[in-house]
């Protein structure tokens, strides 16, 4: 099959799931947890559930300052706040038990300060940066041709954006916020990407000696078809137990398990459908400008 006849196709179809994020990414950006922002995180579980706003107002007049309080679960209340200690905690534990005659139980609390917040948005920007700088560098190195690199570093910008769009969305309508585990989950995600567009472009190297006489175009085509089902079987077994750990996992772990599983389908879709037709466009260009 010519895969590459559809190139076009291929780059509408990111289009139309890129730009929904994108969009929602410059209107609303990312919701960022208190790892980011500083403060602290208090969820409790009551027997039945509460009157949000109402356990709202004895909080604020406790003095307390409340950023939000939302339903996290069943009978369940994610409170956020600036920074307190643990005595604060149960303050608020005390007024709701008094307030609504039922005891809540902590399902957990945290507390991070607003410079510790500060100083991981910017290591995580770094870690991106470098990451992006350095497999640029490798696979330009690995093949000896930079448009190789660069179509590369674009097929991971692309699962990149996804990604990021996607919890732009869940963050604006259902309240999904962005932690260290999200970037945990954004650099293996660029990982997995960059490791299948370089089987992609290794088949097409060899390719290249084997068959020098044949187009630049059906090298490549030839190289999807021969890898294609490969990338796919490896995916699927990841694709697997993610569903199974999201199904099964528990609440802390669930976004980070989501965002592996869209990073992992983007990356699947990207090497072989972003990264391998963006070679072909750009020795097209390439060739008419000579």
């Amino acid at each position: 099959m010519n895969w590459m006849r559809f190139k076009w196709f291929y780059f509408l179809l990111s289009a139309v799931v890129l730009v929904p994020g994108i969009v929602s990414m410059v209107l609303f950006g990312l919701q960022p947890a208190i790892d980011f922002t500083g403060g602290s995180l208090l969820e409790l579980r009551t027997e039945s559930p509460l009157d949000i706003k109402e356990a709202e107002q004895i909080m604020v007049d406790q003095g307390f300052e409340i950023s939000s309080i939302q339903p996290s679960g069943e009978n369940q209340i994610l409170i956020r706040l600036q920074p307190i200690e643990k005595e604060g905690a149960e303050q608020i534990k005390t007024v709701i038990t008094e307030k609504f005659n039922q005891e809540p139980e902590e399902i957990r609390f945290e507390t991070v300060g607003p410079t510790l917040g500060k100083e991981l948005i910017k290591k995580t920007i770094w870690a991106i940066i470098l990451a992006a700088g350095f497999i640029l560098a490798y696979v330009a190195w690995r093949f000896k041709d930079t448009k190789f690199g660069v179509c590369a570093i674009l097929a991971m910008f692309h699962d990149t954006f996804i990604l990021l769009g996607t919890f732009s969305i869940l963050g604006h309508f259902f309240g999904v916020e962005v932690d260290t585990l999200f970037v945990t989950a954004v650099l293996t995600i660029l990982s997995f990407s960059v490791h299948d567009t370089v089987v992609v472009y290794d088949r097409i190297r060899e390719s290249q000696k084997l068959l020098p006489k044949t187009s630049f175009e059906d090298l490549v085509n030839k190289a999807v078809t021969e890898t294609l089902s490969r990338s796919v079987n490896n995916s699927m077994t990841i694709i697997f137990m993610l569903i199974a750990l999201l199904l099964l996992g528990g609440a802390t772990i669930k976004w980070f398990v989501f965002a592996l599983l869209i990073g992992t389908i983007a990356g699947t879709y990207s090497s072989t459908f972003t990264a391998a037709p963006l070679l072909v466009v750009w020795d097209k260009l390439a060739k008419r400008k000579k």
